[in-house]
């Protein structure tokens, strides 16, 4: 008898997909992840179109998980811990429409966790601003090329400004 380990996804826009994915990839309980580009209007789009701007895109982390061993709680917690969500289209040193602070939700109960969460958070006083992170609906997930894929860990960077 083969045993499957169940698994469920996640998608969360917090900057430069790099380091998001680091983050989210070495999680206990992720099975994996992919970066990529969601939210946007053109099929297919390349991370040249993106970084152009007028997609609507933004750069995205698949997060695969394990639900038994990880919550969507869990990694909404992680996702916050883990960037400025006060900061609009931005996040460090990148500017631009792809670096906004989103999380698609493809369900009712991650949506309601997820507006849940910046709810409790904002009302409790760690932000001197208001939380700009939006909760909006999956449609679609591209896969971005080939070599940003685990960009970080292929040459032994933790961050993006390491």
């Amino acid at each position: 008898m083969v045993r499957t380990t169940p698994t469920a996804a996640a998608y969360f826009g917090a900057g430069c997909f790099w380091g998001v994915e680091e983050v989210f990839r070495t999680r206990p309980g992720v099975a994996g992840t992919r970066v990529g580009y969601a939210g946007g209007h053109v099929d297919h789009p390349t991370y040249e179109q993106v970084c152009a701007g007028g997609t609507g895109h933004i750069e995205t982390v698949e997060v695969t998980y394990d639900p038994n061993v990880v919550t969507f709680s869990d990694l909404l917690k992680l996702f916050f811990e883990n960037h400025d969500p006060t900061q609009i289209d931005k996040q460090g040193p990148d500017e631009g429409e792809q670096y906004r602070s989103v999380i698609f939700v493809r369900t009712r109960s991650e949506r309601e966790s997820a507006e849940m969460y910046i709810e409790k958070l904002q009302a409790s006083g760690k932000y001197a601003t208001h939380i700009s992170t939006r909760v909006e609906d999956y449609t679609h997930f591209w896969l971005a090329e080939e070599y940003h894929q685990q960009y970080l860990h292929k040459r032994g960077l933790g961050t993006c400004h390491t």
